[in-house]
């Protein structure tokens, strides 16, 4: 049942309806199949130039595989709340894999406190290091979260080194480009919760803050309430809805580095005021941590100098994560 009613919503929180010339939805079947990844290439161009948010179609991804994964996430955050804590973030040190409470994070903290709920987890390794180690999974596993969510995971590493072939293509780059700085790339596979607001809804507490995304490339599976907004480029916030059988794609701050602000990172925020709760399921691909990233060649010149000094994807992404963890104060990134 909708509590639409019974909100209401601070006047800087409104966004317009979106239409789909401003998030467009592209078929990246040609990209995958290699049929024509130029032409793919080239509608991405326009997209990360000028909006920075898209929708793609024919990703190859099995809905049977979303399905249960959005199974999973409904009863991981059904848990007990003492089960869900033995898995607090706080215990896996740099690692930064586990359960986030509700306020626990915040990515606009001058502004917001974020009304949600996290699950954070990447590929299973033993070493401890900053964004690496192993991942913090529940002990009672009746249904096949980890295998599922695991598998999951895999399928969103292939999609995403596929997409950053078609981004390598769209700079005019060889679509291996950027391989040689993903050997073994940070990732961070994400649950969320967003519970439903109601009453006097204000900026000081929404889903989520405004942001940009710290890396490289962002796969968002959302549900079917909604809630996610974008930033235009003339500063308007429009929503972006679900649509189906598409993930949400956005670039993030490393490729508005690599181009010298010709690509942009979009800012965006969740809002749900649906009466429902609100779930989605982000995968975020980075670079290796030591990867450099500066300007590419492709994107200054005599009259466009490098806007950015040259720094490691590792360091760049500890940095925003530090100023959101206080546990992270007793570690150091090397």
């Amino acid at each position: 049942m909708s509590t639409t009613a019974a909100v209401q919503m601070d006047p800087r929180l409104q966004s317009k309806t979106t239409t789909f010339n401003e998030i467009p939805v592209i078929d990246i079947a040609p990209l995958i199949d290699g049929s024509n990844p130029q032409q793919v290439a080239k509608e991405l161009a326009f997209v990360c130039e000028h909006i920075g948010f898209l929708y793609i179609k024919n990703h190859g991804i099995d809905k049977q595989l979303i399905s249960q994964m959005y199974a999973q996430t409904k009863a991981f955050f059904d848990r007990p709340m003492e089960e869900k804590q033995k898995l607090n973030i706080i215990h896996s040190g740099p690692t930064l894999r586990g359960y986030i409470p509700m306020y626990g994070e915040n990515v606009d903290p001058d502004n917001t406190r974020d009304y949600k709920e996290v699950f954070d987890f990447g590929l299973h390794e033993h070493e401890v290091s900053p964004f690496f180690g192993p991942n913090l999974m529940p002990a009672n596993d009746p249904d096949g979260f980890r295998i599922i969510t695991e598998q999951y995971h895999q399928a969103m590493m292939t999609l995403g080194r596929t997409l950053v072939s078609g981004i390598a293509l769209s700079l005019g780059l060889p679509a291996d480009y950027f391989e040689k700085l993903q050997q073994n790339p940070i990732t961070i596979q994400r649950l969320l919760h967003y519970p439903p607001q109601t009453g006097a809804v204000s900026q000081r507490e929404i889903g989520i803050g405004a942001h940009t995304d710290y890396g490289f490339l962002t796969i968002l599976s959302q549900d079917n309430v909604g809630g996610l907004q974008v930033q235009n480029a003339h500063g308007e916030w429009i929503s972006a809805p679900p649509i189906d059988d598409t993930f949400i794609v956005n670039i993030g701050d490393l490729v508005q580095t690599f181009t010298n602000n010709r690509y942009v990172s979009t800012l965006h925020r969740v809002i749900n005021t649906s009466g429902q709760e609100r779930y989605s399921i982000p995968f975020f691909m980075d670079l290796d941590f030591d990867a450099e990233v500066k300007v590419i060649d492709q994107c200054q010149g005599v009259d466009n100098p490098p806007r950015y000094q040259p720094y490691t994807c590792g360091q760049h992404k500890y940095r925003r994560f530090v100023d959101s963890y206080e546990h992270l104060n007793d570690y150091q990134a090397h």
